[in-house]
């Protein structure tokens, strides 16, 4: 088999060609539209998250991939259905990179103005494409809700509305506690717990963390600990008491330290 150059990508769009041929193809992949793919793409983006965050690169070589194959897809059912192409995608992401980066591809500017240009760019394309003129406009319903809650709170603070520091949000997440405790329905306890989760984003804003990194961190470590606890007792984990189960998570917790 000849090995394609590093940068041919035809290989594979030959491939999503014939899995998507409606007379020779897969039945699973010709039956496929955008929203039943659009799982598979962010399940495949997180995969790429973990295997980075893992620093395992022959995982991450295989993980982009599979997310370039979800790229290949989406790209494929958009051209047969007569939208776009993938080389409509390549070229469209290439200008928009040179667009936004005058500072490397523009003469006579200075590099260090990069990031503010990438901002007023990024703005005035909104601006354009949105007619919602409101600071939020274009941050996505389906983001993730940790990660859309941050974007939100960044577009609200460039407008001057946000708290000087994090005392502050301290403060509010204090009061959304109070509140939390005080609901009387689930109603009431779903909206409560929901402006605390946004009030400590905001304070992970302020901070300068990454909740969603900070949240998948404290998963993997209460993962690892779980566990730990249920190696110690073996066979009998479900049966202990909740003051051994608590002897054994200190226990865990002690012997990962060190």
């Amino acid at each position: 088999m000849t090995r394609p150059s590093p940068a041919d990508i035809m290989p594979l769009v030959t491939v999503m060609a014939r899995l998507r041929d409606p007379d020779t193809g897969c039945p699973w992949d010709i039956a496929q539209d955008f929203a039943s793919i659009a799982p598979y793409t962010i399940e495949e983006a997180y995969e790429v998250m973990d295997a980075i965050e893992r620093r395992d690169m022959e995982a991450l070589r295989d993980e982009l991939g599979d997310l370039l194959l979800q790229v290949a897809f989406h790209s494929r059912m958009a051209e047969q259905a007569g939208h776009f192409s993938l080389q409509d995608v390549i070229d469209g992401i290439t200008r928009k990179m040179i667009r936004r980066h005058p500072h490397v591809f523009g003469e006579g500017a200075r590099r260090e103005d990069g990031h503010a240009q990438w901002e007023a760019i990024k703005a005035a394309e909104r601006a354009e494409k949105e007619p919602d003129p409101s600071a939020l406009a274009g941050v996505a319903m389906a983001l993730p809700a940790l990660l859309r809650a941050e974007k939100l709170q960044k577009r609200a603070a460039r407008t001057g509305f946000d708290w000087p520091d994090a005392d502050g949000v301290v403060a509010k997440i204090e009061e959304e506690l109070a509140e939390v405790a005080a609901a009387t329905t689930d109603a009431e306890r779903t909206e409560e717990v929901g402006d605390l989760l946004f009030a400590v984003v905001n304070l992970a804003r302020h901070l300068k963390v990454d909740p969603e990194a900070a949240l998948r961190q404290a998963n993997s470590k209460f993962d690892r600990r779980f566990r730990a606890m249920e190696h110690m007792a073996g066979d009998d984990f479900t049966a202990l008491s909740l003051d051994a189960k608590e002897a054994l998570w200190s226990r865990a917790k002690t012997e990962e330290r060190r």
